[in-house]
């Protein structure tokens, strides 16, 4: 870990930016450029102190999550959080193995949307980071480690929770979509990857899997309109709007209802009462729908 680089590399970034680059409000007067350190520690989920020690050459080695969460705050592009990870004395990611670093392009539109559901989804499925009406209507995915991270395990391993937002007549149409958008990531990244590891764990624990994976379909896109059911604004019609990266890696979902509907009404309740109604709903799938 080289203390002093991983410092100055940390200081310079968080001066480079400015407030409404990250999503934030400018508020009063600044005396300094950039951000201030509160706000990159409020961006990246840790404490002021924690990132203070840092950028003083006095911290402890940051964890790869913590690195992870770091390069999201600082809208670190592939390259730089690549050295971010060096420095701080760990290996450097894959860049396609559908981890938790965020596209910065994505993330530039996302901090931009506040007042309709969005969130951006690796290819295996997994939410890398959600808006707050998305955390509303979808429930907190910050939560899931391990394979659990997958929409795609979930789907097929916890049916009862991962399922609950689908009507009934639209559950078998989402778990094929499920198997063919895996085999897309599969077919990509390869056997020895996260999503072969993702694919045999299902093989292994899911019959339905299993049959739905010898058809061998593949597809890679989302659905155009969808209903969600939501546990206390009931059914939801949404229509869905995706945008890639360049290599596919990366998926911004957008959720938005037609202006004067009934459900545009329901998105708005929703984000006025945000979390605070219905922190116990279950959470909808979203990832590699079809």
């Amino acid at each position: 870990m080289d203390r002093a680089a991983l410092a100055d590399f940390l200081r310079r970034h968080r001066e480079s930016l400015r407030p409404s680059d990250v999503g934030l409000s400018e508020g009063a007067r600044r005396r300094a450029p950039g951000l201030r350190r509160e706000e990159v520690a409020l961006l990246a989920a840790m404490s002021t102190d924690y990132y203070t020690r840092l950028e003083q050459r006095r911290g402890p080695q940051p964890s790869e999550q913590m690195l992870s969460s770091l390069a999201r705050a600082l809208r670190l592009t592939d390259d730089e959080r690549d050295y971010l990870y060096r420095v701080a004395g760990h290996n450097t990611p894959d860049r396609f193995s559908g981890g938790g670093h965020v596209s910065p392009a994505l993330q530039r539109v996302l901090d931009r949307l506040d007042d309709t559901p969005a969130l951006v989804l690796s290819n295996l499925g997994e939410a890398l980071v959600q808006n707050r009406m998305a955390v509303a209507l979808l429930g907190d995915r910050s939560g899931y480690t391990g394979l659990a991270r997958s929409e795609y395990y979930r789907w097929f391993t916890d049916p009862e929770n991962a399922r609950a937002q689908y009507p009934e007549e639209d559950r078998a149409r989402q778990s094929r979509a499920q198997v063919a958008s895996l085999r897309d990531a599969y077919g990509a990244m390869g056997p020895r990857s996260r999503a072969g590891e993702l694919v045999r764990a299902l093989l292994a624990e899911s019959p339905e899997f299993a049959e739905l994976w010898e058809r061998h379909e593949v597809a890679r896109r989302f659905e155009d309109h969808k209903t969600l059911i939501h546990a206390e604004l009931g059914p939801i019609e949404l229509d869905c709007q995706a945008l890639f990266t360049e290599d596919q890696s990366q998926c911004l979902l957008v959720l938005t209802a037609p202006p004067r509907s009934e459900a545009a009404e329901k998105l708005a309740l929703l984000g006025v009462l945000g979390t605070q109604s219905f922190g116990g709903s279950p959470a909808a799938h979203v990832g590699g729908e079809g």
